[in-house]
């Protein structure tokens, strides 16, 4: 008798370096698929790995490898931590994204640490994870993931919108679900808010104490990423490679002018691409820069919805373990439309505890 009903763990662990997000969620098939999210927590970066995970892309293989080693015992230990506060016993699946230490699908390369058999093993349940992999060695972008959950899980709106380390919307486009990074949002905010003192620019409090710096805005939106098509995905090194020199450029003009200026940019970026009337469900960290979004709707058309507290802020971890279902189903959980890949396809690896002597 087919399985449907799923109880399982996403996990989401963001560039912006926020923490690490956790959801037990239950999940169920009937003429559709509906979710109920039980639990939740999002475990903060101690500064340890904050300094680690901030320039891990730039270390070497073998000592990225001993890295990952630690980190999935750091892992490990917050997944199994959040298991025992909340007593819970019934786990289909640990559905995990993974840190990503690298993503440049123009070079088929994307790493996200974490994804290893030996986390299985330690927490003795299946992990379903490295859900990127398979799209870019099919030659597509390897991103973005979640449309196919938006699809299922949030068909009455017109567009899902996470401002997260990067911006990245999904919509339905001439019938065809398209996806696609938009802009680096908390990456590039957060880095700025740090000049300060502060881990965040908390509803957007900087921002508002700037002024445009003309030139630094000029710059940002001549960049050449905003002129392409999507398929198109964004990976920290683009961060590295075309905004931080810029912040460089411009380091001698004061902080809330640049955060503001940002902020600025993300609106205008993001704001265009949505048409008068557009139902937006708009969620992530960005979501509660009130701010920003105020920016946001003076440049758009769109009608941006912001959902209760703990879909704004755990809707990845959700809908990674809709991913992980859905693999443990052999069903498509990434679309070619998105990614460009030639086929839509079922992404990411199960594996399972050694010592239960299941197998891969």
């Amino acid at each position: 008798m087919e399985q449907r009903e799923y109880w399982v763990i996403g996990v989401m662990s963001g560039t912006s370096l926020d923490g690490i997000d956790l959801a037990y969620v239950h999940f169920k098939k009937s003429k559709k698929w509906t979710f109920s999210i039980i639990s939740t927590i999002t475990i903060a970066y101690p500064a340890y790995w904050v300094k680690i995970l901030s320039n891990i892309n730039k270390d070497s293989e073998q000592k990225i490898k001993k890295y990952e080693s630690d980190y999935i015992f750091f892992l490990g230990k917050i997944i199994l931590d959040f298991i025992h506060k909340n007593s819970i016993s019934e786990i289909d699946a640990i559905c995990s994204h993974g840190h990503t230490v690298i993503h440049d699908p123009d070079k088929k390369i994307t790493y996200q640490m974490g994804n290893q058999q030996s986390l299985a093993d330690f927490l003795n349940i299946p992990l379903v994870c490295d859900f990127r992999s398979q799209d870019i060695s099919l030659g597509g972008q390897g991103a973005p993931l979640v449309p196919i959950g938006d699809s299922f899980l949030f068909s009455e709106y017109n567009a899902c919108l996470n401002m997260g380390g990067f911006a990245n919307v999904s919509m339905l486009d001439n019938g065809k679900m398209i996806a696609f990074d938009i802009c680096s949002v908390n990456i590039v905010l957060n880095f700025l808010a740090k000049k300060k003192g502060l881990p965040y620019d908390d509803r957007g409090k900087l921002a508002q104490k700037g002024e445009k710096i003309s030139g630094f805005l000029m710059d940002l939106e001549a960049l050449d990423f905003y002129k392409q098509s999507p398929p198109k995905s964004l990976g920290i090194e683009w961060v590295h490679y075309y905004i931080f020199p810029l912040l460089k450029k411009y380091k001698n003009q004061k902080t809330e002018d640049l955060i503001y200026t940002y902020s600025l940019h993300i609106s205008n970026i993001v704001g265009q691409i949505f048409k008068k009337g557009v139902r937006v469900l708009t969620t992530g960290g960005g979501a509660k820069n009130t701010f920003l979004m105020e920016l946001i709707k003076k440049r758009s058309c769109g009608n941006f919805i912001l959902p209760d507290i703990i879909l704004i802020d755990f809707k990845e971890a959700l809908i990674f373990g809709l991913l992980g279902v859905l693999k443990i189903r052999n069903e498509v959980n990434c679309l070619a439309s998105v990614t460009g890949a030639p086929r839509d396809h079922s992404s990411g690896i199960i594996f399972y505890p050694l010592k239960t002597s299941k197998g891969k």
